[in-house]
């Protein structure tokens, strides 16, 4: 063996030792008790940081209580590793429940994983404004933060234009951080993570029925007491997209030239003016920039900054559609309005079905726009305490023969109004012919009750002063 080793090359005889592979073999087949315990620390390390931190975090999120600041300063660590490895817009598989704005009502939260299912039997996407105006903008968003560390598969965050240092020092996160924490360290560890947070999303395998709606009298929403009985009827009111002739010429035109995947912006021709019905969903906060004609631009975009106050990143985080031909200047004083022509040209040239976004309150929940090549979900309830709106989320399944719409109020059909006087039924939709394909739902529901909302109360007043 060792008249072997010498006859081999220099650089070779090292390796060909015996006492080279006796100390491999401690090294990596049977190390020594210092080195297995190391790596047995290093496991225990992972598991903790992975499993029992976020999970202790959430229990107590979950009681709507702030959790120590050291802890909140490891999460937000574990965060940032987690979405650096993420790109500008994430991609995501069908079936998820798309969500608006939560700012800050974490009753309401609650209520909204009551009526969509908990994570993570269910993944959600949220599309930011996690802060701000809300009494509990600190525990909604560490509890979201939470569950993207605990289950990073099944929760994917966004950023809204409030996710921003600006903008938070304005409208209220900056001033209740400091208030739960008697310093500014938290706010700062959470405005780190906003930095990071993808700018947008695709979810695949969803589709909504541009050329497959059925008729107006097709579709009808029932409202129904806790005993399940129907109190009344509403017709869903839907514009044929397909009517005119020139829709009917563009969507036949549009069927061809399909060259690369969905938001690649090499998979359809510029010239085209409908989506393709059985592609891709794109969730952003606000909306469309002038400066972005494919999803491909967005990817290329540097996020990890604070929201600028014009460019491309702006406008995706402050846009809104309009009733307008082309862009508009917007009155928020960020970002642009734009119209149909706008979306569907984007839809089609990145083989797009949809544009979902968030952003602006609607009274309904949730708002589609532009023959449905583009929806608003909102999903702060009741919003400000005063608004008296009722809040939604999107649900894209893969569920064949799935129903267009599905609505209902608050969850459990047995469940008491709380003492409000408002109706808490439940509110489901019937179709005389069932679709096929992929289902778009919408999920409405309606504030969590007074009595459980936990709004903070102003301390009686002591006898001394009166």
């Amino acid at each position: 063996m060792n008249a072997l080793i010498q006859r081999l090359p220099g650089r070779f005889q090292d390796y060909g030792s015996l006492d080279f592979w006796k100390s491999w073999w401690l090294q990596n087949i049977h190390p020594s008790p210092r080195q297995s315990h190391l790596q047995q620390r290093s496991i225990s390390t992972r598991y903790y940081d992975k499993v029992q931190l976020p999970a202790r975090a959430i229990a107590q999120l979950r009681a709507c209580r702030p959790i120590p600041e050291a802890q909140v300063r490891e999460i937000c660590h574990k965060a940032r590793e987690l979405l650096i490895e993420e790109g500008n817009v994430v991609t995501v598989t069908a079936p998820v429940t798309i969500c608006g704005d939560i700012h800050g009502q974490f009753h309401d939260l609650m209520e909204l994983f009551r009526v969509g299912g908990d994570p993570p039997d269910t993944k959600y996407l949220f599309m930011g404004d996690f802060v701000d105006r809300g009494f509990y903008s600190l525990e909604s968003f560490l509890l979201l933060l939470c569950l993207k560390v605990r289950y990073p598969d099944r929760m994917t965050l966004i950023r809204g234009n409030h996710e921003s240092r600006q903008i938070t020092t304005v409208y209220g996160f900056y001033d209740e951080c400091l208030r739960k924490y008697g310093s500014a360290n938290v706010w700062r560890y959470c405005c780190d993570v906003f930095d990071y947070l993808a700018l947008g999303a695709i979810v695949l395998g969803a589709s909504n029925y541009l050329s497959s709606e059925p008729e107006d009298k097709d579709i009808e929403i029932q409202v129904c007491d806790q005993n399940g009985s129907v109190m009344s009827r509403f017709p869903r009111r839907t514009q044929e997209p397909n009517s005119s002739p020139q829709a009917k010429a563009s969507n036949g035109g549009a069927s061809g030239g399909k060259t690369g995947p969905p938001g690649s912006g090499a998979s359809g021709s510029s010239g085209g003016t409908l989506g393709n019905p059985a592609g891709a969903v794109l969730c952003v906060h606000g909306g469309l920039s002038p400066l972005i004609d494919t999803v491909d631009k967005i990817r290329l975009l540097d996020r990890k900054q604070e929201v600028p106050h014009e460019g491309a990143m702006c406008d995706l985080l402050w846009s809104d559609p309009d009733e307008i031909d082309g862009w508009g200047l917007s009155p928020r004083g960020a970002g642009f309005l734009f119209g149909a022509d706008i979306v569907k040209v984007f839809n089609h040239r990145n083989d797009l079905s949809l544009i979902a976004r968030a952003h602006q309150l609607v009274m309904e929940g949730f708002k589609e726009m532009f023959d449905s090549s583009i929806v608003t979900v909102w999903s702060a309830p009741n919003y400000c305490y005063r608004c008296g709106n009722v809040a939604a989320v999107l649900e894209l399944t893969e569920d064949e023969g799935g129903t267009g719409v599905f609505q209902r109020s608050n969850g459990d059909v047995n469940r008491s109004d709380g003492g409000s006087g408002e109706f808490r039924g439940v509110m489901v939709e019937s179709e005389t012919e069932p679709r096929t394909g992929p289902a778009r739902r919408y999920r409405v529901f309606q504030a969590a009750p007074q009595d459980s909302r936990g709004m903070p109360a102003k301390k009686p007043v002591a006898d001394y002063f009166l």
